[in-house]
């Protein structure tokens, strides 16, 4: 029988064996964050201050900078006090209470692209009704329930988690809190939260990427109904974007998935890295993506940045 020390804070845990070299990596780390919070900060900035960027496209773009910020500024904190400090300890509330905003903003992220693959569709198939349909207030509906769906449908396993009694060893496997990583310390029946998260993300990650394989078939179809190849091309292309982050966010999904599942023999170290990618690597390249691939964000920065070359000028 173990000893009851429910109340004991969680200990977190950076890259095991790798101690001595924990304030480098986390100077790596603070460069990483540093660069997503300038890159969504910096998106975020644009579509505010740059009317033309005031349309439905950016204003879905706008919302997925500030969901890879929020992924960003939940984890950055104690993933860079573990490394950087050596601080391991997090209470138990402030731990379910990160890994409720994890997993929220992780379904609000998979929410966004999806609605970001229906507002190219509606761009393609209906150009002349796009703002008749993508209103300023429906823009705002869908953004709400995209939020309140991914901060609601995680309510119930951490409302379960809070519950439970922690009789056995506190130690967590990542310098952040996850659903899946603090169940295994539980000491009850946890039947409802290894079902309910495999149903929600069949409901929500699974749903959302069928979706929008859907919505890129239509385009298809639609594209291929176009006389001309130069339009067909220009229509393409204003989905390449949205594509790109996809596909980003997709991969280090499926991954991190492939690794946990059939993994057994990889080592830790491999487990960690990947739970870091899936985190770190959509936040910090979305930026770049929309930065490169988008004409009108594009020449957003370039004005902004020769604004600030005449400030230093004078």
């Amino acid at each position: 029988m173990w000893p009851n020390i429910s109340a004991a804070p969680f200990l977190l845990t950076g890259f095991p064996g790798l101690g001595i070299f924990h304030p480098w990596i986390s100077v790596s780390f603070f460069v990483i964050y540093v660069s997503i919070l300038l890159g969504n900060g910096t998106i975020l900035y644009l579509i505010r201050e740059d009317h033309t960027l005031h349309q439905p496209m950016y204003y879905f773009v706008a919302l997925l900078a500030a969901t890879d910020l929020g992924v960003t500024l939940t984890t950055m904190p104690t993933v860079l006090g573990v490394l950087w400090l050596g601080h391991r300890a997090i209470s138990q509330g402030a731990c379910y209470f990160q890994a409720y905003l994890i997993h929220s903003l992780s379904i609000v992220e998979s929410g966004v692209l999806l609605v970001m693959a229906y507002d190219r569709f509606i761009a393609i198939h209906s150009p002349l009704r796009y703002t008749s349909i993508l209103t300023n207030a429906r823009v705002v509906k869908i953004g709400l329930g995209v939020l309140m769906r991914g901060f609601i449908l995680i309510v119930p396993v951490i409302i379960t988690l809070s519950g439970f009694p922690y009789c056995g060893s506190h130690v967590l496997s990542h310098a952040f809190c996850l659903h899946q990583d603090v169940i295994k310390l539980a000491c009850a029946d946890i039947t409802f939260n290894r079902l309910y998260p495999i149903v929600l993300v069949s409901l929500t990650g699974f749903l959302d990427s069928v979706l929008i394989l859907i919505s890129y078939i239509l385009i298809l179809n639609t594209v291929m109904g176009i006389a001309s190849g130069k339009e067909q091309a220009k229509a393409l292309n204003t989905c390449v974007s949205h594509i790109s982050c996809v596909l980003v966010f997709y991969v280090t999904v499926t991954g991190l998935t492939l690794i946990h599942r059939f993994g057994k023999y990889v080592p830790h170290v491999v487990h960690i890295i990947m739970s870091y990618i899936y985190f770190l690597f959509p936040p910090f390249m979305n930026p770049i993506i929309y930065s490169i691939k988008t004409k009108q964000i594009r020449n957003g920065i370039n004005r902004l940045l020769s604004l600030q070359n005449k400030s230093f000028n004078l």
